[in-house]
């Protein structure tokens, strides 16, 4: 898996299969991020360790806000670490993906805008929970 930087958005396929070429347990670099769900990206984390690669956010121009709408057909939450990675869907049609340069290790990251925090989050891409509904 390359580490540079693609400005086209990816798609389900794409997204499973670059979490099926990287490494899923992570190497010295990337390891300390344990975030099978989201989690807030530690501020200890050395960021240089990942590159952007991709994006799931809509790259067309059009002016169309992202959905809010989150997908969860099995009853999981935002939080659960089972929760589906559908990338058409809240959160993750606002992320961008990002791949450890050593191990290939494929994340999830986008910034949380709360009424009186800004949060980075991370989640590790499990490329069995990465779906397309639509």
């Amino acid at each position: 898996m390359t580490t540079k930087q693609s400005s086209s958005r990816w798609t389900a396929q794409m997204l499973r299969q670059a979490a099926s070429a990287g490494s899923h347990t992570g190497c010295a670099a990337c390891s300390a991020l344990r975030c099978p769900g989201w989690e807030a990206l530690p501020s200890t984390f050395e960021e240089t360790a990942l590159a952007q690669v991709g994006t799931l956010r809509e790259t067309d121009g059009a002016a169309v806000e992202p959905t809010l709408d989150e997908y969860h057909p099995q009853r999981s939450n935002y939080w659960s670490e089972d929760a589906p990675i559908a990338v058409s869907y809240h959160p993750y049609n606002r992320c961008d993906i990002w791949a450890c340069k050593s191990c290939a290790r494929v994340f999830l990251r986008y910034t949380e805008y709360g009424g009186y925090y800004v949060e980075p989050r991370i989640r590790a891409v499990a490329g069995d929970l990465v779906v397309d509904p639509e």
